[in-house]
């Protein structure tokens, strides 16, 4: 993800895009709110509360470009929702992993990539080569199971 409006420049001249205000009010949503798993509804509030001029339609379609040249990640949590986070990995690098309370329905980012092993061992035995994956644990978060034990 662009740290500053010059890497974020760079990005889309790349790519053949042309740098707007609205693409980078969508950016900054992003930028200022790390770790959340936004709905393009939830983005669009963001972006209207700064740019009131802006559209849904704009929103949408920048979304849309932004996950498709890989700024940002686009996720299914399954909870009926399509939502929205950085994409904060280095090529080479597999994504994160979501931990997913069904109590709270809180997701929780997990970093740590224990599948490397295996994905080794698939590869040895297989000769398939895993490029990528996606992990997504259901439980209880630290809360939720403490109140779900009182009982």
């Amino acid at each position: 993800m662009p740290d500053d409006r010059e890497e974020f420049k760079k990005i889309l001249k790349n790519k053949g895009l042309k740098v707007t205000a609205q693409r980078e009010a969508v950016l900054r949503v992003f930028k200022d709110n790390p770790g959340k798993h936004m709905t393009a509804d939830e983005i669009y509030s963001f972006v209207r509360s700064d740019n009131p001029e802006i559209g849904l339609a704009t929103v949408y379609r920048t979304i849309t470009l932004f996950a498709d040249i890989g700024l940002i990640e686009k996720l299914n949590l399954n909870d009926g929702f399509i939502r929205y986070e950085i994409n904060r990995e280095t090529p080479g690098r597999h994504r994160h992993h979501h931990l997913i309370c069904l109590k709270c329905n809180k997701v929780i980012s997990f970093e740590m990539d224990l599948m490397e092993p295996l994905e080794c061992e698939i590869k040895k035995r297989t000769g398939f080569e895993v490029l990528d994956h996606e992990v997504k644990l259901y439980g209880y978060c630290k809360d939720c199971y403490k109140k779900i034990n009182k009982n």
